[in-house]
């Protein structure tokens, strides 16, 4: 059976509910607020950097696309939130070299941490309609909810900031269990928090690739959320 819906709203409520709902965060249960184009851009120019937000946005996501997956194995967990911060500034660093700026920053450095620090406030994000009703409804159900995330830990914070951490009782990402969706391995080690197997669960994403193929793939009913 397919699971396809545009919201997390749209999910009938005949589809019997399971022990666990693993969501997937950015993209399904907050976006960034306007688009990263426009943020980078706006930093920039503080840095008297001037830049077009679409020719920004089109070579971030080409840069993004193109790179490793965020995971460490074998790093130290101690040493992960340095090694997600160099791989997000080789990200911008290519970024704005292939908008052809780079060499107008006079500290990248200081730029890139501004840049970084920004996306742990609330002002960076914007929160989906659907997402409180639906949260609240499936935890009034006794659901347990978790995120299952290729994020990377700034996670933690930002899920605190937008006032989403209490409607989830486990909280699982990519460079902590070094997996990235879609490989099974995350959603094992998400699951292996609860007593629970996995066709006892269901996983909500935006990403056909990641969320639904993958968690399809690890035994997990798989929704995939469509909003576009």
């Amino acid at each position: 059976m397919q699971h396809h819906y545009s919201t997390l709203l749209d999910i009938p409520k005949s589809l019997a509910l399971p022990t666990v709902i693993c969501l997937d965060a950015f993209g399904t249960l907050f976006g960034v607020r306007g688009s990263v184009g426009h943020i980078y851009s706006e930093i920039a120019s503080k840095y008297g950097v001037k830049c077009a937000p679409d020719v920004v946005n089109k070579y971030f996501y080409s840069a993004f696309q193109n790179s490793t997956p965020c995971i460490f194995p074998g790093v130290p967990t101690s040493n992960i939130p340095a090694c997600e911060y160099q791989w997000w500034r080789e990200i911008n660093r290519q970024t704005f070299t292939a908008v052809g700026v780079i060499e107008q920053f006079e500290d990248f450095d200081l730029f890139f941490g501004d840049l970084y620090r920004y996306f742990t406030t609330p002002a960076a994000w914007e929160i989906y309609a659907d997402v409180i009703p639906a949260l609240t409804n499936w935890q009034r159900s006794r659901v347990k909810l978790a995120v299952v995330s290729n994020f990377d830990s700034r996670l933690h914070t930002v899920l605190e900031v937008l006032k989403l951490a209490g409607y989830f009782s486990t909280v699982t990402i990519s460079t902590e269990v070094s997996a990235a969706k879609p490989q099974p391995e995350i959603f094992t080690a998400a699951l292996a928090k609860y007593p629970c197997s996995p066709q006892s669960a269901w996983h909500i994403g935006d990403s056909l690739e990641d969320d639904y193929l993958g968690a399809g793939n690890a035994g997990l009913t798989a929704i995939w959320l469509n909003r576009a």
